[in-house]
């Protein structure tokens, strides 16, 4: 058995983690699981309570939250240069839009696709603000590109990255020409073909 497990299903944000785990090429294992069987199954809950996907172990610890999960991958392998090193200022960035991307950002698109009420008097006391205001800081995040670190990819760009593409095809966020630009850069890593190809076989696989 591999020391890294990962858990995951292939129609989820499991996939952000799973092109994390395709950049860090080294060996994972990977347990497929079903929505309300074996995601909700005792043996899963006792790695995450909340019976929701991702999930990654390695060596006995456990780490959820895609976010987490790319972080950690880039700090346990600094080999593989997918976070900027502890001198490089670059790093400010790094920690910045990662947690701006799984905080105020991702909560505002969640607002905003379920049209949740924010209203100026509520506004104040939301982490994001207003959909716009957040829409718009995020697009800071890549503008001095190519990705948010400069000229180094980092676990920061799968993360935002994604988001970006996921809210672009649904609907949830409007397509800005910065934005097609920079996924359609990541689109092209070889890890992140790799991730979608296995979960498009995966997929294929259990519809047949």
């Amino acid at each position: 058995m591999s020391d890294l497990v990962f858990y995951t299903n292939p129609q989820s944000r499991g996939l952000i983690s799973h092109w994390m785990l395709e950049e860090v090429a080294e060996p994972y294992e990977t347990v497929w699981l079903e929505y309300k069987t074996s995601m909700k199954s005792p043996e899963y809950l006792a790695i995450n309570p909340m019976g929701k996907v991702p999930a990654l172990t390695h060596l006995g610890s456990v780490i959820t939250e895609a976010a987490a999960i790319c972080t950690y991958l880039a700090a346990i392998f600094p080999e593989k240069n997918l976070m900027p090193a502890r001198e490089n200022p670059k790093l400010a960035d790094y920690y910045r839009w990662m947690f701006f991307a799984a905080g105020p950002f991702e909560m505002a698109v969640t607002t905003h696709a379920h049209k949740w009420p924010v209203t100026e008097e509520n506004s104040e006391s939301l982490g994001f603000g207003s959909y716009a205001e957040t829409i718009d800081t995020i697009e800071l995040a890549i503008a001095t590109g190519p990705y948010i670190c400069g000229e180094q990819f980092t676990a920061a760009d799968v993360y935002v990255g994604m988001h970006l593409d996921f809210g672009m095809q649904f609907g949830n966020i409007a397509k800005r020409d910065s934005f097609e630009e920079y996924v359609s850069r990541l689109r092209l890593r070889p890890a992140h073909q790799r991730a979608n190809q296995i979960c498009e076989e995966r997929t294929e696989s259990v519809n047949h």
